[in-house]
């Protein structure tokens, strides 16, 4: 550290009083990442809620019979997603249950 960054710093020190909390600092310094940290949060909460709602499923499974009905998708692509519906379905009953 130089001689002028450590006179700076020492500087900044005598201007909080003493006692005063310097947690204020660490919430300056922290507030990028707490913000990172918010978002992750509320975009976990979101995907959870999606992936574990009933009636999103069910909606999925309704759509994809459209679009088989409407010959967008032949039967085989049905089936397999329509396995993968009813699957994500069951887990979502099952963990219901063990809650």
């Amino acid at each position: 550290m130089s001689v002028r960054s450590r006179h700076i710093t020492l500087s900044i020190f005598r201007l909080i009083p003493k006692g005063a909390d310097i947690f204020i600092i660490d919430d300056i310094l922290f507030a990028p990442l707490n913000g990172l940290i918010f978002i992750a949060e509320k975009i976990n909460d979101v995907v959870e809620k999606e992936t574990s709602d009933e009636g999103t499923v069910k909606e999925q499974l309704m759509a994809l019979q459209l679009r088989f009905e409407l010959d967008e998708i032949d039967e085989e692509e049905y089936d397999r997603q329509e396995d993968d519906l009813l699957n994500k379905l069951e887990r979502i009953r099952l963990d219901k249950q063990n809650q």
